[in-house]
């Protein structure tokens, strides 16, 4: 892994990981059939899972309520929750 420094100098980064053993051998095919070091496939590899990751990333969900204009019906009073009440059972 290549981790930028405050100077400009690029350091590589050795790690461990566990592989499974379908990916190792699929990852070796690639390098053998393209002549690539083994650790440039599994990283270009790597590189493109993670920007697809990025790229698939769904948006916040935004809730936006639709409004229309409308009218109050005669004898609808806003005020009145009573009378709301049977306006809107009359209805």
């Amino acid at each position: 892994m290549i981790c930028p420094i405050g100077s400009g100098i690029m350091m590589l980064m050795r790690t461990t990981l566990t592989l499974d053993d379908d990916v190792l051998k699929a990852a070796r095919r690639v390098a053998r059939e393209q002549d690539r070091p083994l650790k440039d496939v599994i990283n270009d590899a790597l590189r493109q899972g993670l920007a697809l990751g990025e790229a698939r990333r769904r948006p916040a969900y935004r809730f936006r309520m639709k409004t229309v204009g409308g009218r109050l019906l005669p004898g609808v009073d806003l005020a009145d929750r009573d009378k709301l009440y049977e306006v809107m059972e009359r209805g």
